[in-house]
């Protein structure tokens, strides 16, 4: 919330003479006044206003003022609340304290007092703000660092941090695809180092690593007798993460009975433990992730479409290896440094020849594959550089395939003559990737890109 000349202030009361009164006090002090008249009220316009004070009367018919006080704490924990009562009691001065009002006020009060009240209420709420914003800034200065980010260079990586950054400080729920490795999770959890919820939990969860009905306890909880060893009540990891960050991988791989109750989850942000009958709300923000087209899913009948709707709010696919070959090497010397500091007294390096094959090569795996091999060489070489001879055999293999063919095409395209060229100056150049480069006066990294597309390892 930005800063306001007329800090507003809902008056929610169930008589209507004090309602007008209070309004217009509060008008000529420098406020904007919002009314309702009763605590029902008083909650629709909590959602449609953004109030810098609530005033509210305690004892109204039907919803009460700890009522609204509750509301208010679950829906904005910032918010101040100022409840004020003709009928003073010790008890109920101490449940409003209790349940976090910011001052409590007996009726009749002088209209000076109340409006001191006020203005302290705004200062508050004003100091609560700037501190908040203050401290997402620092964090978000410090974990957006090039060390804290995730690892990577290429220009469709840093488009996935750029959307990232973008989307963090919301709430929307975020889809995020990709193949297997590619680093689904750590990109969840930076955005939710980035985010408002940072200093709160962040819960994960492979809905394809448990059957159905743990899942569903996992995620929701459980009420004591509702299964076989449910033996006392248990709380789920949905309430775990309140206010914090929940994760849940490979969503695709959920049944149909659990995905109806994660849109009612997604629709009404609140949980019904198995066996239970009354719900729970939360506060949570969603991250979702799959290696599944949740498209074809769809018309296959498998996954729901109104599920995939409300997780597909903000959608970040993270791009294969294959597709950013300039980060090998950056992601390579990571993993070297992080895994060769226990074993060697410097950090390795990889050849020449080594980085050259390991760009060559696809990684099907993704990001995964490649940490596990920079492991394994690690742990085979001796030396002060990891060759090739240290790299799996299947990084390292090539396959036997003309680098020009000795047929000539009939009118060839463009397209297969810039090929043909590219392929007769790697082999004058002995099959050296950099040497062809600089003959053919382009970045070493464009012509891996052109020889991935020739599906060539050379």
């Amino acid at each position: 919330m930005t800063q306001r000349s007329a800090p507003s202030v809902l008056i929610i009361d169930d008589e209507a003479g004090i309602l007008e009164t209070l309004r217009i006090l509060l008008k000529n002090e420098g406020f904007a006044p919002i009314t309702a008249l009763g605590g029902k009220a008083g909650l629709d316009a909590l959602e449609t206003s953004s109030p810098d004070i609530v005033l509210s009367d305690i004892r109204m018919p039907t919803v009460s003022g700890i009522e609204v006080l509750a509301a208010v704490k679950l829906r904005d924990p910032q918010l101040p609340v100022v409840l004020m009562t003709a009928q003073a009691s010790m008890q109920s001065a101490i449940q409003a304290v209790n349940e976090g009002a910011f001052y409590y006020i007996q009726k009749p009060f002088r209209n000076d007092e109340l409006v001191a009240i006020l203005r302290r209420a705004a200062e508050h709420r004003q100091l609560k703000i700037e501190n908040v914003t203050l401290k997402q800034e620092i964090q978000r200065r410090d974990r957006s660092s090039v060390g804290n980010k995730p690892t990577g260079t290429s220009r469709s990586w840093l488009k996935v941090l750029d959307m990232v950054e973008t989307v963090a400080p919301t709430d929307s729920t975020v889809l995020i695809t990709g193949e297997s490795g590619t680093g689904k999770e750590v990109i969840a959890r930076y955005l939710h180092d980035l985010s408002p919820r940072a200093d709160n939990s962040f819960m994960s969860i492979n809905c394809g690593a448990l059957p159905e009905s743990l899942l569903e306890s996992e995620l929701f909880g459980h009420v004591k007798g509702s299964f076989t060893g449910a033996v006392k009540d248990r709380a789920g990891l949905f309430t775990a993460a309140n206010k914090g960050t929940f994760f849940l991988d490979e969503i695709g791989e959920t049944t149909p009975a659990t995905q109806v109750k994660l849109l009612r989850v997604l629709q009404q942000r609140e949980v019904i433990p198995v066996g239970g009958t009354e719900s729970m709300p939360i506060d949570v923000r969603m991250i979702a992730a799959t290696n599944r087209d949740l498209e074809e899913e769809i018309k296959r009948g498998s996954f729901r479409g109104d599920l995939f709707y409300r997780l597909n709010v903000i959608a970040i696919h993270l791009p294969p290896l294959r597709e950013r070959r300039d980060d090998i090497p950056v992601l390579a010397t990571k993993f070297l440094a992080r895994v060769g500091g226990t074993r060697h007294e410097h950090p390795l390096a990889l050849t020449p020849d080594a980085q050259d094959a390991m760009q060559a090569y696809d990684w099907p795996g993704n990001v995964r594959e490649l940490e596990n091999a920079m492991e394994r060489a690690v742990i085979l070489t001796t030396g002060d550089s990891i060759g090739i001879e240290a790299l799996p055999e299947r990084v390292t293999a090539r396959r036997v395939e003309p680098l020009v063919a000795e047929r000539a095409i009939i009118n060839p395209t463009l397209d297969a003559i810039e090929r043909a060229y590219i392929m007769w100056v790697l082999q004058s150049e002995g099959g050296n990737k950099s040497r062809a480069a600089s003959t053919l006066g382009i970045d070493a990294s464009t012509l891996y890109r052109k020889l991935a597309r020739y599906e060539t390892d050379v």
